[in-house]
């Protein structure tokens, strides 16, 4: 892989978490929620049954936004019982990468979904799990395995 192939890689992953962090963060207010659950539910991509984005309205406004927002990083994404979040990354991200945005996932998930205990989910493009993060709002510290 070239320099400048793996730079672009760094480059985007860096700009996906400012993405998530700056969005969230700016994202406070009661409209912006109201914003997000308006937006029709996508309940599965084809007729083959895949997961749905969330099995809440609020779960599926905020897997929609996830991919969305990673401009090409995340490829799917699901929320279940709106304390978990699984995520399916491209082949665009270097492995150097995955706690980063792992870490910035949960940030964001974090101010979606306050004041519970919260689990992010990554699985590789061939949707085989690489990293479990888990956050405990009572310690506030995110665990990785």
């Amino acid at each position: 892989m070239s320099l400048l192939q793996q730079s672009r890689k760094i480059l985007a992953t860096c700009v996906l978490i400012l993405v998530l962090t700056l969005t969230t963060a700016c994202s406070g207010g009661t409209a912006t929620q109201a914003n997000r659950t308006t937006n029709p539910p996508v309940i599965s991509r084809d007729i083959a049954g895949e997961l749905q984005r969330g099995n809440s309205q609020a779960g599926q406004s905020f897997g929609n936004w996830v991919v969305q927002a990673s401009q090409g990083l995340i490829t799917d994404a699901f929320v279940r019982d709106n304390n978990k979040l699984g995520v399916v990354i491209s082949s665009k991200v270097p492995p150097s990468d995955v706690r980063a945005l792992a870490k910035s996932l949960v940030e964001g998930f974090h101010k979606n979904f306050p004041n519970q205990d919260l689990t992010v989910l990554v699985y590789a493009p061939d949707k085989k799990l690489i990293l479990t993060t888990q956050y405990d709002v009572q310690t506030k510290q995110v665990q990785y395995t």
